[in-house]
């Protein structure tokens, strides 16, 4: 499926060409790294820099409730990543771990997400600090993060 390099011991699994569902890109996200290799290897809230978040028509009136302090998660789709790894080592280490236990970008389904803070509303933008991913990204959803509730 990809030919690029495994490393020792990583393992890969032959994907299935059947497609169970369908998405639609609803924007674009905008940062300042152009090549996967530059990007962070976690998003910072706090001290990333300066993002945007571009929705696309017909989507920006789905902004209406988002302020600016607000912490929201933001999925989005990783095209360039593998979808066959299953046993990978995580970037930086040398040990292996199945892909669903790593936030790898190379997995069945390569959805990327992020949570970080809203620091400017536009009409049909956000501007936010916090993504982790290279700029002209798409955008698949955003959704506000959860508050921990209180253990009963």
């Amino acid at each position: 499926m990809n030919d690029a390099k495994l490393r020792d011991d990583e393992m890969t699994v032959d994907v299935p060409d059947r497609i169970d569902a369908g998405l639609l890109f609803i924007g674009v996200l905008r940062t300042p790294w152009r090549e996967v290799a530059d990007c962070p290897r976690q998003g910072d809230a706090e001290a990333g820099p300066s993002c945007r978040i571009e929705i696309a028509a017909p989507w920006p009136a789905a902004l209406a409730g988002i302020g600016v302090g607000d912490a929201i998660d933001v999925l989005y789709w990783l095209g360039d990543a593998r979808r066959d790894l299953v046993v990978q080592h995580p970037r930086g280490r040398s040990d292996l771990r199945g892909t669903f236990a790593i936030r790898s970008p190379h997995r069945p389904n390569p959805i990327g997400l992020s949570t970080v803070r809203v620091d400017g509303v536009e009409p049909a933008a956000l501007v936010v600090h916090g993504l982790d991913c290279r700029d002209g990204t798409p955008l698949i959803d955003i959704k506000p993060r959860l508050r921990p509730t209180s253990g009963a």
